[in-house]
């Protein structure tokens, strides 16, 4: 059984008969004001979303960003831990928290015994709190990712959402797919389709004749052989590592399949000669209505 930690106010220790100089001695640690643990807690997310619920008024519940956080999602970082309270209920001024006015139509669920809005809610507020559409679809495919929602939920939320910053989680809603590993992917993945070429397929997994697995692709142009990854080990790697890469693309070449490994710095430094690579290696392979001009969009995301 999951063991919940002690947090304590300085009204809990006064019943409890622990006085001030041992509550603000070494013993204990301050999270907020007038919010204790004892000093061995490893303070996690959900200690923070437990010990803020604890000084919050009755209605309330975490949301957006630790929400977020804790259905395992990958939120765009937020030091503050997020609570949304009912009607015109106390906004708590504390530092380390930030308080939203709850919607009445918000979806409430419970995680681990503490009220918390639910993974779809968790979009949707951040698409109203004006998160860029980039990385609002990095945080749909990490929930899906998670198995706390699906993309057709995300979809569906979003059209029946009808709260500020709708039409911007309608269209994120629709770019979330499923199966993708990480938020660099979906960054790559993005940066593709926000220029206008088009969508590769996400987490193409091959299989030998007899079902087993052989390899999985990132990204994948199925029908013309040709795959495009991300690659974030390039400083990291090991001989061991080395050694299967290598078997792994003469594995490719003697198959006919093309492989365009993407860095960080060809998504964030060099996005615009990555999306010439790209073209360059779909026209090659004869992919047809390929865009002689790149759309403009991927600048307000990628662009310096």
């Amino acid at each position: 059984m999951k063991r919940t930690p002690r947090i304590l106010t300085r009204s809990d220790a006064r019943a409890l008969g622990i006085s001030m100089d041992v509550l603000t001695g070494p013993t204990f640690q301050r999270l907020f004001f007038d919010v204790y643990v004892p000093a061995t807690t490893v303070v996690t997310r959900e200690v923070l979303a437990r010990a803020t619920m604890k000084i919050a008024p009755a209605g309330s519940f975490i949301s957006h960003h630790t929400a977020a956080a804790l259905w395992g999602g990958c939120p765009p970082f937020h030091p503050e831990v997020h609570i949304s309270v009912p009607g015109a209920a106390w906004r708590t001024a504390r530092r380390g928290i930030c308080g939203h006015r709850a919607s009445s139509a918000a979806e409430i669920v419970e995680y681990e015994g503490i009220r918390v809005s639910s993974a779809a809610q968790c979009f949707l507020d951040l698409a109203a709190a004006r998160t860029p559409l980039v990385e609002l679809v990095v945080l749909g495919d990490s929930l899906v990712k998670a198995k706390r929602v699906s993309p057709e939920q995300l979809v569906r939320a979003a059209g029946d959402w009808r709260g500020y910053g709708a039409q911007r989680a309608r269209r994120a809603a629709r770019l979330v797919r499923d199966g993708v590993d990480s938020p660099m992917e979906t960054r790559l993945r993005l940066l593709l389709v926000l220029a206008g070429l088009p969508e590769p397929r996400v987490n193409l997994i091959v299989r030998g004749p007899d079902g087993s697995w052989r390899m999985r692709f990132d990204l994948a142009y199925e029908q013309y052989q040709l795959a495009v990854e991300y690659d974030g080990r390039q400083h990291a790697r090991t001989d061991s590592q080395w050694r299967r890469d290598l078997r792994r693309r003469e594995e490719l070449d003697r198959e006919g399949v093309r492989i365009i490994v993407v860095t960080r710095e060809g998504i964030y430094d060099e996005p615009e000669q990555t999306l010439r690579r790209v073209r360059e290696a779909l026209g090659d392979r004869g992919a047809p209505g390929l865009p002689k001009r790149f759309k403009t969009e991927w600048r307000q995301h990628f662009g310096r």
